[in-house]
């Protein structure tokens, strides 16, 4: 690999990390400077632009919600100013559930469509792909019992995840949300391979 392709992939890393750092610590200004202006993000409580998305991560953030982010390993596929890169993450949500103070974690990647424009690299798509989940209660012994009709009625990758996310008034996407299987993931593999190759636009955003 060359040394500038090197670099191109260091600077994709790096706002990758920054990404959850930014997120995470409610660092507002510089975590909008990441994304293009016509970013998009797809998360199971919001799909929206960018500057949607940062704005409602705030008041969250500012509520008190509780959403914290884990990075593990990063690929990038770079072709010219184009870029897709994958990057094993988990969600992190605490909240009281029916009474009961839980911890939700939810184990996945986040697939991010990146184009340098103007000499910067910057996001342009970020489709998190929700793999498995759990939910447990922080006090430990204490009896956590869930609905399970409402539980069921949630895809498997994120279950648990938007279980938690519904009971404390948040919108969630029961449905068109990539999980590690099926037509949902394909298409988004297959709208990433376009990117790669000129597509104009990063797919159809869930």
């Amino acid at each position: 690999m060359s040394s500038d392709i090197n670099a191109e992939r260091g600077a994709i890393q790096e706002i990758v990390d920054r990404w959850i750092l930014y997120s995470d610590s409610g660092d507002w200004e510089r975590f909008a400077a990441l994304w293009h202006e016509d970013g998009w993000m797809s998360a199971t409580w919001l799909q929206a632009p960018a500057s949607e998305f940062v704005r409602a991560r705030r008041e969250g953030f500012e509520k008190g919600v509780s959403i914290l982010h884990f990075h593990g390993g990063f690929s990038c596929d770079i072709a010219g100013s184009r870029a897709v890169a994958q990057t094993k993450m988990t969600i992190s949500q605490r909240a009281t559930v029916d009474g009961v103070l839980c911890d939700v974690v939810c184990t996945g990647r986040f697939y991010d469509f990146f184009e340098r424009r103007a000499g910067h690299w910057g996001m342009v798509r970020r489709q998190p792909i929700y793999e498995k989940d759990r939910i447990d209660p922080v006090v430990p012994g204490a009896a956590l019992k869930l609905d399970a009709q409402l539980l069921a009625s949630f895809p498997e990758g994120y279950r648990h995840l938007a279980y938690l996310q519904t009971r404390i008034g948040y919108p969630v996407k029961k449905s068109g949300l990539p999980g590690l299987r099926g037509p949902e993931v394909q298409q988004l593999y297959t709208e990433g391979r376009a990117w790669l190759e000129g597509a104009p636009t990063p797919g159809k955003p869930a």
